[in-house]
């Protein structure tokens, strides 16, 4: 079984209860865990995330797969002194202050060498989406963790169904936090920094379609 997790932003508090949400869900059958992009910004622990993260799955035959995200790129860019515009100046600077002035090597290069993409028979698992129209071969990595209205706009078919964040579907309707379920996509954002509330997706990589279940995990 798959489960997908929605963005994290510094929640390590939703990160560790997702994990032992997962790891009960599962029981003894091994878990592959997705995680979509943006562990770090906005959140008190981007840290505490990323070390998470970094360690590897916490069970034996379990597997974890990390995927790169617009955040960690803003990261990467502001460390590097190419800050991309003032908000990510400020949300960055924060992240570096939260880091204790400076974040670790290892930590960027691990951020620097995350997939934009993970494909499996049934599904696309990416950060942000897709340009329609465009072979899967030929999209382009930064669109990928960037996108939003191109792909967002309309049910696109991209022969699989695209597990996503990066757009946080409670922005269009803010009194709750919403998974966006859609014929062709999954919108897995519920915007764990601001309403502490992380989803996490299970989804059945034998079958095609959406999940099967929704986890909330709740601070």
């Amino acid at each position: 079984m798959i489960y997908a997790i929605g963005d994290i932003h510094g929640r390590s508090d939703l990160l560790r209860r997702a994990f032992d949400r997962i790891e009960a869900h599962a029981g003894a059958a091994p878990a592959h865990v997705i995680c979509l992009g943006d562990y770090v910004d906005r959140g008190p622990d981007s840290r505490g995330v990323v070390d998470m993260l970094m360690a590897g799955p916490r069970r034996e035959g379990d597997r974890l797969t990390c995927l790169k995200g617009n955040h960690e790129a803003l990261l990467i860019e502001y460390v590097a002194g190419r800050p991309r515009g003032q908000l990510s100046i400020i949300e960055c600077g924060e992240t570096v202050r939260t880091y204790g002035g400076e974040v670790p090597a290892a930590h960027l290069d691990w951020m620097g060498a995350l997939p934009h993409l993970f494909e499996t028979e049934h599904h696309l698992f990416v950060h942000a989406g897709f340009r329609p129209g465009v072979p899967l071969a030929d999209q382009d990595a930064d669109e990928m963790i960037w996108i939003r209205a191109l792909f967002l706009d309309g049910d696109h078919d991209f022969g699989k169904h695209v597990v996503h964040g990066h757009t946080p579907h409670w922005l269009l309707k803010p009194e709750a936090a919403i998974v966006e379920r859609r014929p062709f996509r999954t919108n897995l954002d519920t915007g764990a920094c601001w309403t502490g509330e992380l989803s996490v997706g299970v989804f059945d990589d034998a079958r095609p379609g959406g999940p099967l279940e929704i986890l909330s995990i709740t601070a």
